[in-house]
C-alpha cells in the first residue's frame, strides 16, 4: 500500500517586461526553457464563467452530485436533510457548516474540505 504524501504547493509568479518587440520571441523561448509559460492568452475563470463567481461552494456541490449521478432528492436522503436544503446550498442561499460538509463528503465520495 502506498503511503499518503503531501504535495508541496507550487508557487507561481507573474512576470511583466518592457522591451523591444523585435526580441519578444527570443524572450518567450528563453523563459519557456526555464519552465515559464506564456499566459498572455489566459482568462481568469471568474471572467470566463461569471455565473459561478461568488457561489463556488454551491457549484462544487452540484458538480459532485452530478458526478455521482444523484438527484437532489437522492442526496438529501443519503445525508438526512430535506431536498430544499440541498437546493439552497447549491444556489448559495444556505451555508455549509463543517458537520454538513463531512456528511456531504461521505455521501459524494469527496473530501469534505472542498465545501468549506
Amino acid at each position: 500500500m502506498q503511503a499518503h504524501t503531501k504535495k508541496r504547493r507550487t508557487e507561481a509568479i507573474e512576470l511583466k517586461f518592457i522591451g523591444p518587440v523585435s526580441n519578444l520571441n527570443r524572450a518567450l523561448e528563453a523563459m519557456k526553457s526555464l519552465g515559464f509559460v506564456d499566459a498572455s492568452d489566459y482568462v481568469p475563470w471568474r471572467e470566463a464563467f461569471p455565473k459561478f463567481a461568488g457561489n463556488e461552494v454551491g457549484s462544487v456541490l452540484r458538480g459532485a452530485r452530478l458526478k455521482e449521478e444523484l438527484t437532489q432528492v437522492q442526496l438529501s436522503e443519503r445525508v438526512g436533510i430535506p431536498q430544499r436544503h440541498i437546493s439552497e446550498m447549491e444556489n448559495g442561499k444556505r451555508p455549509i457548516g463543517k458537520e454538513m460538509a463531512k456528511r456531504l463528503g461521505a455521501a459524494l465520495n469527496i473530501g469534505y474540505k472542498v465545501f468549506l
